[in-house]
């Protein structure tokens, strides 16, 4: 981070009268603020600022005392707080946070919310920003600006909040993204400049058409196309294996595979397990795109090359590498995990059974230690480039992605998918704050206090 921050403890006490504006702090902690003038200073906290006056008194070096009227204008729960402090003397304020927000969709029962499948990483997250110093919450677009939920006392609370500096995206539908409420929400974050990311589901043809611009990535992209009768006749003659996949699917659903016999007719498998399968017999040219028809219901889906991948004990498996931006313009790896599929499943996805293992002892299952080093460090610097691809062309801030890789029988790494809201509902350390928690919060709090990227965000 460009700017240097200093950690401050918030108490709260009762004002004086109404018009009480009167903050109080040691000389000490003034002076490392270097703040020169008392009067008329600006609070900032989130997106709300309210003028005040600073009196010096005997106290704790780094502790600033606040009345009761500042913190219900900057609508702060009543309660010690720890902040990240710094003053910009250009405009004279002392800027507090950061308040970060994660907006989601969400169901109540018995007045208590469930956050779905990131509600323990919602606790991680208030974790590490409680101890690092700032402010965490909760909400639905729905209620944004009268209603979000921050966490106290093992309970979700509601309350009416500071607008934040910065939202974390996890809207768990892509419908959802769609509606024109949502739309209007966006924009009203747009006037009030408040960066929104991960801005959005991307699309399969999305990414595969942001990635082909990169000439370093080419080779380890299967070739994609949207779904016709045309690119379908096209792929399953020039490669032995193909998936087709909804444009906008996630979890391992509604994928086909489609392989080739040596008496050129095609056998089809779906990830999706009915109790019947739909394609009991093989098919030959004339009859698969007649017969895949009905299965893919007018949906917009891709059909891309199949490539021949490790396995383990004939279950397919990958590497989910997660990577998160670590300040505007770098990434770093944040944690990788391979994961091995089910029993007759086409797919690795863990929703649909799979199971993880430590990426290392999974590529030494089929090739030497060495071999598998050199594999996993192709792969992490794979998904770096990735990633900074995708972030350089997509509108939007994108600073989180769940990449997908598979390893060929050469040990040569290629992309299978990307996911820019990779799911937080499983870890391999059970009860202990997750690596991409920490890369979230540092990524927002540099959002927050960096004037060099609140500009360019802006």
């Amino acid at each position: 981070m460009s700017v240097p921050l200093t950690s401050i403890m918030i108490s709260i006490r009762k004002a004086a009268n109404q018009n009480d504006r009167l903050i109080q702090m040691s000389q000490q902690l003034l002076e490392k603020l270097n703040i020169t003038n008392t009067q008329n200073l600006y609070l900032s906290l989130g997106k709300t600022i309210v003028s005040t006056n600073i009196q010096t008194m005997a106290m704790a070096e780094n502790e600033i005392i606040l009345p009761e009227n500042i913190t219900r204008s900057l609508h702060l729960p009543n309660q010690r707080y720890k902040f990240q402090a710094i003053y910009r003397s250009n405009t004279h304020t002392l800027k507090l946070g950061p308040v970060i927000a994660l907006l989601t969709n969400f169901h109540i029962n018995n007045e208590d919310p469930h956050f779905r499948t990131v509600h323990k990483f919602c606790e991680e997250l208030h974790q590490v920003i409680s101890k690092n110093g700032g402010f965490f919450y909760v909400f639905s677009y729905k209620d944004f600006s009268t209603k979000g939920f921050f966490f106290q006392n093992e309970k979700w609370i509601p309350a009416e909040l500071p607008l934040p500096d910065v939202i974390y995206n996890r809207i768990h539908s892509r419908q959802l993204e769609q509606k024109i409420k949502y739309k209007q929400f966006r924009q009203q974050l747009e006037l009030l400049m408040i960066p929104l990311f991960n801005d959005r589901f991307l699309s399969k043809l999305e990414v595969y058409e942001h990635l082909k611009k990169e000439v370093s990535l080419f080779s380890a992209i299967p070739e994609t196309k949207i779904f016709s009768k045309e690119n379908l006749y096209e792929f399953v003659q020039k490669y032995d294996t193909v998936f087709i996949k909804p444009i906008h699917g996630s979890q391992g659903k509604n994928i086909l595979k489609i392989s080739k016999h040596k008496d050129n007719s095609y056998f089809v498998q779906s990830s999706v397990k009915t109790g019947k399968e739909p394609f009991e017999k093989p098919f030959f040219l004339e009859e698969l795109y007649q017969r895949l028809k009905p299965e893919l219901q007018n949906r917009i889906y891709i059909i891309q090359q199949g490539v021949s991948l490790i396995t383990k004990d004939l279950r397919p498996m990958d590497f989910r590498v997660l990577c998160h931006k670590h300040q505007p313009t770098r990434w770093e790896i944040t944690s990788i995990i391979a994961r091995v599929g089910a029993e007759q499943e086409i797919v690795s996805n863990l929703a649909r059974g799979g199971t993880i293992m430590r990426p290392l002892e999974a590529l030494i299952n089929v090739m030497d230690i060495q071999k598998a080093k050199e594999c996993l460090a192709q792969m992490k610097q794979l998904a770096l480039e990735i990633a900074a691809g995708i972030s350089t062309h997509s509108a939007g801030i994108i600073a989180e992605l769940g990449i997908d890789i598979g390893v060929d029988s050469e040990g040569k790494p290629w992309l299978i998918e990307v996911n820019s809201k990779p799911s937080k509902s499983f870890t391999e350390t059970q009860g202990k704050v997750r690596p991409s928690a920490r890369a979230i919060v540092q990524f927002c709090t540099v959002l927050a206090f960096d004037e060099n990227t609140e500009r360019e965000i802006g």
